[in-house]
């Protein structure tokens, strides 16, 4: 769940709005993050990847036995608990990254060339069978995650809280999110990957492998799950089976929103969902920002079919 604020009276009006935007902000670039996943294998093979928030759910998972198998819900260094985060975003990441490139090399590669609702019902099918994969290894009950960094408040006495976990979310997730743009506009597997979005028989016939285009690009995909399932984990503290789904469903919508196959609208529509999830939270209800959130999407998609950013950019990843 989003964390909340404190109670309306001992906060002002600017504070209690300024505070949300806080929250929005973190948990929108977490959902971008996931959201990335999403909009970089539709670029590539037009797939909806319905599999890809329980990908996410399953390193959240990995993420909580490796905190206690590293002990670092017991040390009181900060160097050694340095070192081990860094050692749980990269595992997480390359768990997911291989689960995920299996997962492409043994279901949607024989799928290429079928109709394209072959791979979809497969995905909805891998995406169940990652739920109970979860559902056997940590069981039903929602699970506490440790807190591995504190959660002062950086800005003193203020009312307005923004916390070391805070900072480090945004740190890491713009770091990503830098490294990302980097690779896919510089580089000559980023190049590849433009090629394939726009035209994969043309792309082939020049040389490139579009297969390993694809495989890299799975890859990728799931070390940003695993990226996100680290810092979820840590900074919304709770784990459990069915977070998968809804974050994924959040994540799918940001990708829609922005417009799916494009990366800075991944990122747009993953902080317009975070802002309206956190603002929705304090001013209406929280069991109204799901339909504020899809109520929202319908009304862009009414007028902007291709999504916020969809007709700005002609590349797809």
């Amino acid at each position: 769940m989003l964390p909340l604020l404190l109670a309306a009276d001992s906060i002002s009006g600017w504070q209690l709005f300024v505070q949300q935007c806080l929250n929005g902000l973190t948990y929108g670039a977490l959902i971008a993050l996931i959201a990335l996943g999403y909009t970089m294998v539709y670029g590539i093979i037009g797939l909806i990847n319905f599999a890809h928030g329980d990908l996410f759910m399953l390193g959240s998972f990995l993420t909580l036995s490796l905190i206690g198998a590293f002990g670092l819900d017991t040390t009181d260094s900060t160097a050694l608990l340095a070192v081990g985060i860094v050692a749980l975003l990269v595992l997480v990441a390359l768990f997911c990254a291989l689960l995920n490139f299996f997962v492409d090399r043994l279901i949607y590669k024989p799928l290429r060339q079928a109709p394209k609702l072959a791979p979809l019902v497969s995905a909805i099918g891998v995406s169940f069978i990652f739920q109970n994969i979860g559902l056997l290894w940590k069981g039903p009950a929602d699970l506490s995650v440790p807190k591995l960094i504190s959660q002062r408040n950086l800005l003193g006495d203020s009312a307005i809280t923004f916390t070391p976990s805070d900072a480090v979310l945004l740190v890491v997730v713009m770091t990503i999110m830098a490294a990302l743009t980097v690779l896919v506009k510089f580089t000559r597997l980023g190049k590849s990957m433009r090629a394939v979005s726009q035209d994969p028989m043309a792309a082939q016939l020049m040389g490139i492998n579009v297969e390993r285009v694809i495989g890299g690009t799975f890859l990728i995909g799931g070390a940003l799950a695993g990226f996100a399932a680290v810092i979820y984990a840590m900074y919304i503290g709770t784990v459990g089976f069915q977070i998968g789904y809804i974050n994924g469903l959040y994540a799918f919508t940001a990708a829609v929103l922005g417009g799916i196959g494009n990366i800075p609208g991944a990122v747009l529509g993953g902080l317009v969902i975070g802002m309206v999830r956190s603002l929705g939270s304090a001013y209406v209800e929280e069991r109204w920002t799901p339909a504020i959130i899809f109520g929202i999407l319908i009304v862009i998609l009414i007028f902007r079919p291709s999504g916020l950013l969809g007709e700005r950019t002609r590349e797809k990843v």
